[in-house]
């Protein structure tokens, strides 16, 4: 009997030790991929007059060390005032250890009827989990126009979701 409860008391040592070592890894470990969509119409834009705006966007990314993920993202702007814009970028983020904090940054090509623009952009973010792979990601940006600064540069706020998978 003593040496069957050893056994199992051993057994259950092992696997929980087990589990600890893959329960402490950072859930932003090289290898993963990632999937995500987000909605923005919160713009604190101090360089046009707008009434209505609403930015959706989707991105997807490749984790290829750990912290370090390469995006590449698709955004639709609608606007009241100014033209509506479709924007197509890439960039690179990194995850500040395993808290979910990360800071980006990139570059998109904005086209609509009347102009064509390079915005170099920077983000501060936090990705919040849901579950294991599920996230809700608050995130400040700032975009920065080439074409023209005053109309098209702005800060603004989004909201989104991400899948992180294997």
């Amino acid at each position: 009997m003593k040496k069957t409860f050893l056994t199992l008391l051993c057994g259950l040592l092992f696997s929980l030790a087990g589990n600890a070592q893959t329960e402490l890894r950072t859930p932003f470990y090289q290898d993963k991929f990632y999937v995500g969509a987000s909605f923005s119409g919160f713009d604190l834009n101090w360089n046009q007059d707008q009434k209505w705006k609403m930015d959706v966007a989707a991105k997807a990314g490749y984790l290829f060390d750990d912290n370090w993920m390469v995006t590449a993202n698709v955004e639709y702007n609608v606007r009241d005032v100014a033209p509506n814009t479709l924007k197509a970028g890439a960039g690179l983020r990194y995850y500040l250890e395993q808290n979910g904090l990360y800071i980006g940054a990139g570059a998109n090509y904005a086209h609509s009827k009347k102009y064509d623009d390079l915005l170099p952009t920077v983000q501060l973010g936090y990705a919040f989990f849901l579950n294991r792979t599920v996230t809700i990601e608050p995130e400040i940006y700032y975009n920065q126009s080439l074409k023209n600064h005053k109309d098209y540069s702005g800060v603004g706020f989004r909201i989104g979701f991400g899948i992180y998978f294997e």
